[in-house]
């Protein structure tokens, strides 16, 4: 990978990275590249497919002025972190996480909060490896074999004109990520079009499967949930269903539900998403 992330960011997110502290674990042949802000608990944020640190753009700052040591990897595959070595999915970034955090942080277990594949990748690590995750919060996690279809989103790695490829991400966002359209504005578009290049590991297929559901009773942490009330990968009345498997998990709590957003709920309604899970990590 020619260009780092940073090179590609908006400002809004350059002014972010600027107040953080940048640290690296072992990731394969390279790094797993991890920036941390504030003092206190740690707080570990994963961030979704094709991704980085910034899809938790909008509540880093907020979380660590709570009193939160907040730490954001680029998961391996993504961003400015090298790929993980052999399996490119959600079971190959676990040892990498499993071998990093305590790397960084001791022998200490951590509260962690996954968004979308990060918390694919949250709910395996909890449930191979109990002493590093205390507590899990689930943020539009796939995994549980309840999709209907597979969105369709447009492609744009073939556009050469720029206003093409911004309406590409636009449109993708529309339809995965962001439920009202107003949510989709200048930063989420440039957050998505820096992110999108940077995504090494295109062949994922395990959230398609029923993958987590089959891992949550091995899940013995505390376990709660958030969920954009639309989020487009449990439409139809899903959001239920999936509340009824999350109890298959020994200390399932409660899955939050915030009204008016989508599949990135933390970004669409950041102080909605922030006061629940400041609560539920109370």
């Amino acid at each position: 990978m020619s260009r780092l992330l940073a090179e590609d960011l908006p400002p809004e997110a350059l002014a972010i990275l600027k107040r953080a502290t940048r640290l690296t674990s072992p990731c394969g042949d390279g790094d797993m590249v991890w920036h941390a802000w504030g003092d206190g608990d740690p707080l570990v944020l994963l961030h979704g497919g094709s991704g980085s640190w910034t899809h938790w753009i909008r509540n880093i700052e907020p979380l660590a002025a709570a009193g939160r040591r907040v730490l954001v990897p680029d998961l391996p595959g993504f961003g400015d972190s090298a790929r993980p070595p052999g399996n490119g999915d959600a079971d190959g970034v676990v040892p990498v996480l499993a071998e990093g955090l305590p790397y960084l942080l001791g022998m200490q277990a951590v509260d962690v909060a996954g968004f979308s594949f990060g918390g694919l990748c949250g709910g395996l690590l909890a449930a191979a490896h109990p002493e590093i995750v205390r507590r899990l919060v689930l943020v539009g996690a796939p995994g549980f074999g309840l999709r209907e279809k597979r969105l369709t989103l447009v492609a744009w790695q073939h556009l050469d004109d720029p206003h093409a490829r911004t309406n590409a991400h636009r449109r993708n966002l529309a339809t995965l990520m962001l439920h009202r359209p107003e949510s989709v504005d200048a930063l989420a578009v440039a957050v998505q079009a820096a992110n999108v290049p940077h995504d090494r590991m295109r062949r994922r297929k395990l959230a398609m499967t029923d993958i987590l559901l089959r891992h949550l009773a091995a899940i013995a942490c505390p376990l709660d949930a958030i969920y954009g009330e639309h989020d487009a990968l449990y439409s139809g009345g899903m959001l239920e269903e999936l509340e009824r498997l999350l109890r298959a998990a020994p200390q399932f709590g409660r899955l939050v539900r915030i009204p008016q957003a989508g599949h990135w709920v933390q970004f669409e309604a950041a102080a909605a998403f922030d006061e629940a899970l400041l609560q539920l990590l109370a």
